[in-house]
């Protein structure tokens, strides 16, 4: 059984149908890539996940479970990193990760979440606030934040939008290190060369349609030496 599935999902907003039969399977210790331009619903379907946005039709499972019938269970196992910067600017860093450990139940383990900063090069921001962190440091702290109740399955939306070069090569092996010890990653972004290097699986959408997903290494090879950023240019054009 896929660790998360999509079957014929679909959304509209008044005369706009932003999700049309979306149907695709995540496979355990997956880096997933979902890609497609602006528009394509690839947020709307993170939030219909997520339980921020009710799906009109279709199903979606989280290993197995419902996350309109069983939410309890489905946030336990989902860290979203979403693309808006939300924190309470009262708190420190450190101070964030032990509430978002708390929200879940889960009891207190310094060790772990200091490991997390440590991994993200915020150790040295551990007690600083939202505020006094640049924006790359908070897109950072988003990462660090969405993995404090060490959830199985890891979603990140557009994660190194504003992170330096040096800090974006430093989180790529910070995912790879999490997928060896088995987590199930999904991707969104706008750096394609991004998707190309980390990623097992490629799925582009367009208008809210699933337009290809595939094994990375089959696409490159089937379309003759292509890089990716040619290949999604081709299909959503």
């Amino acid at each position: 059984m896929p660790i998360l599935a999509f079957d014929a999902v679909t959304k509209s907003f008044g005369d706009l149908k932003a999700l049309d039969e979306i149907t695709f399977t995540v496979k355990k210790g997956e880096l997933f890539a979902l890609l497609g331009p602006n528009g394509a619903g690839k947020t709307t379907l993170i939030n219909c996940l997520n339980g921020l946005t009710d799906r009109d039709s279709g199903k979606i499972l989280v290993m197995g479970e419902d996350p309109q019938k069983n939410p309890s269970f489905t946030k336990m196992k989902l860290g979203i990193v979403e693309q808006e910067l939300v924190f309470d600017h009262f708190f420190s860093a450190i101070e964030i990760l032990r509430i978002r450990r708390g929200l879940f139940g889960l009891p207190p383990d310094e060790a772990y979440l200091d490991w997390i900063l440590e991994k993200l090069n915020l150790t040295d921001k551990r007690d600083a606030k939202p505020m006094g962190l640049s924006g790359g440091m908070k897109r950072r702290l988003m990462i660090a934040k969405a993995l404090a109740h060490n959830p199985e399955i890891l979603i990140l939306d557009e994660p190194t939008a504003g992170v330096d070069i040096a800090l974006r090569q430093n989180l790529y092996k910070f995912l790879k290190e999490l997928q060896k010890e088995g987590k199930t990653i999904i991707l969104t972004t706008h750096y394609l060369e991004e998707a190309e290097f980390l990623a097992d699986t490629i799925c582009i959408q367009a208008s809210g349609k699933t337009l290809l997903v595939e094994d990375k290494k089959n696409l490159l090879e089937r379309n003759n030496g292509k890089n990716l950023e040619a290949i999604f240019l081709e299909l959503t054009a």
